[in-house]
């Protein structure tokens, strides 16, 4: 009964040492090759977040122009409101002057020329 422990513990301590190999190589082949194929599936998954990584920059970089463009059109867009801030302070000063003297000739030769002018811009722009 002795040797039947003895001879259980050996195989124990065998299997433990020898654990996944068994004659012929065959099932620590079989292991190297799974651990192949883990590994090709781990580059093939690296390789696909390379490529959808340089996607996304190429799109940021995209948007970034974008962005760029639009921010010079927005100041441009400024830049010209303040001109016509400016243009039309003037024209409001120059009423204001028309208004206060009161010339009711003065006042008819302005608004007749507006209205003329508001309707030839509106017929050329039609």
């Amino acid at each position: 009964m002795n040797s039947r422990n003895s001879r259980r513990d050996y195989r124990t301590s065998r299997n433990a040492l020898f654990d996944g190999i068994e004659e012929g190589g065959l099932r620590a082949s079989s292991s190297f090759a799974t651990h192949e194929i883990a590994e090709h599936d781990n580059e093939h998954a690296v390789d696909g977040l390379q490529d959808r990584v340089s996607i996304l920059k190429r799109l940021t970089a995209d948007i970034h122009e974008e962005v760029d463009s639009q921010n010079r059109s927005l100041d441009r867009v400024g830049n010209d409101m303040d001109a016509s801030r400016g243009i039309l302070s003037g024209t409001m000063d120059r009423f204001k002057r028309v208004f206060e003297t009161k010339s009711s000739r003065n006042m008819i030769t302005l608004i007749t020329s507006f209205v003329v002018l508001f309707l030839l811009i509106y017929y050329l722009t039609k």
